[in-house]
């Protein structure tokens, strides 16, 4: 063997080691923290968000660095969006900590109880999952998110940010550790990994005695890859292909406000519009001025025959658009027959995620809510909306597309389990 190839062995039993050395230390963490006091684990939390607040000019600088890398590596105008941290960002980071810590303590929560006819008492209690690895990219911010939401419900967390944003993200933990400090928590509650090598996810996925529950967040490639290879349970984010249907019995003027807020808002998150479908019973007066707003808003409009009859600016689409997360000022846009045919359109191309109907009548409303099975569907709203923070959970790690334990948002209450509590007086089973 050379002694390259012998150096590249070493690494690698160094790195594997490191990683079980890490799960060990996250696995006693989630021993204490299952019995940690609200008291404590909120004190961590605000501790943690004045440390942010007090470090500002550490993480803009950590930011600054890695965006200027991120530019050398040409990325789009969406992923730098993603990227980038500011006053303003930092601060709601930290409010978003404090939010946190104001929710509820749901560790410990009687779920259901009940008595039996023999005497039993039997009671739901809500418990912590134990062990949380998350693996995500771009967005730093996930790393306070995350941390706050795993603290918060008596989990262990093991973080893997991307390696576009690692400076970022050591600058924000950094935060996170002076908060459990100062709380008298170990430091081991929220771990982030010290290398950027892609073989430690690998390791991650395959740690199933460490490791409870594995939470990606990022791109299709991503995701896929964690289904593929974890030996742990996976709560999967996958992309956000979202909708907005336009109904005849739809406000125009409500119509446009939702379609340019659900894709320009931020185009770069989940829960941005990717595909505008309008009712052809009303495309005659609504699509043209839909689609005006849109291109002279400066989104790029790529549309059917119908669509492409409205503007000359509109781009044909293909049959891959409708399939299409753009993460991007892109947006597919379609003329469909009513309600029905814009509900398989959403079944046949979208990643149930989020889906909007604007609509006056009730009944179609009540129609698309109930037949689209996607995590969330609204009436008369935004798709921008599809966010743990703005559901009132504090934060989220993603919005779940599986359709066991969490969908829709993750936040403090979708990374719990339950067990049942028996309380009896001497019974013995017949």
């Amino acid at each position: 063997m050379s002694t390259a190839e012998n150096s590249i062995e070493i690494l690698a039993d160094d790195l594997q080691q490191q990683m079980l050395d890490l799960g060990a230390r996250a696995r006693a963490a989630a021993s204490l923290l299952a019995k940690t006091p609200a008291e404590a684990k909120n004190k961590a939390l605000l501790q943690a968000a004045a440390a942010m607040r007090v470090g500002e000019g550490d993480i803009l600088a950590a930011n600054a660095t890695d965006m200027a890398a991120a530019e050398q590596r040409d990325l789009t105008a969406a992923l730098l969006d993603r990227l980038l941290l500011t006053e303003d960002r930092i601060e709601a980071m930290a409010k978003g900590l404090e939010t946190v810590a104001e929710l509820a303590d749901p560790v410990g929560d009687v779920i259901a109880d009940w008595d039996r006819p023999n005497g039993l008492r039997i009671t739901r209690v809500r418990v912590p999952l134990g062990v949380i690895g998350i693996i995500y990219e771009s967005r730093p911010n996930v790393t306070a998110d995350a941390g706050a939401i795993c603290l918060k419900s008596g989990n262990a967390a093991i973080l893997r940010g991307g390696s576009e944003s690692v400076h970022s993200s050591r600058a924000i933990h950094a935060c996170l550790l002076a908060g459990l400090a100062a709380a008298g928590l170990p430091e081991s509650a929220i771990q982030l990994l010290p290398t950027t090598d892609r073989a430690a996810v690998g390791m991650m996925l395959t740690m199933p005695q460490y490791i409870d529950i594995i939470v990606p967040r990022g791109g299709r490639g991503l995701i896929e890859r964690v289904q593929n290879e974890s030996r742990v349970p996976v709560i999967a984010h996958l992309d956000g292909n979202c909708h907005v249907y336009v109904d005849a019995s739809a406000d125009l003027a409500m119509a446009r406000d939702i379609s340019l807020n659900a894709k320009l808002r931020g185009t770069g998150i989940c829960g941005a519009s990717e595909t505008l479908l309008v009712d052809r019973h009303c495309a005659g007066s609504y699509l043209a001025p839909l689609v005006k707003d849109l291109l002279d808003a400066g989104c790029e409009v790529r549309g059917d025959e119908d669509t492409i009859a409205t503007d000359d600016r509109v781009v044909p689409a293909t049959e891959d658009d409708w399939g299409t997360e753009y993460l991007d000022s892109i947006i597919a846009v379609k003329v469909v027959d009513g309600v029905g045919e814009a509900i398989s359109h959403i079944e046949n191309y979208g990643s149930q995620h989020t889906e909007s109907i604007i609509a006056d009548d009730g009944g179609v409303a009540e129609r698309f809510l109930n037949e689209v099975d996607s995590a969330i569907v609204l009436h008369n709203a935004s798709t921008q909306f599809a966010d743990g923070g703005e559901f009132g959970m504090g934060a989220e790690i993603g919005i779940s597309t599986n359709r066991l334990h969490a969908r829709g948002p993750v936040g403090v209450e979708q990374l719990t389990s339950f067990k049942y509590v028996v309380y009896g007086q001497g019974q013995v089973r017949p």
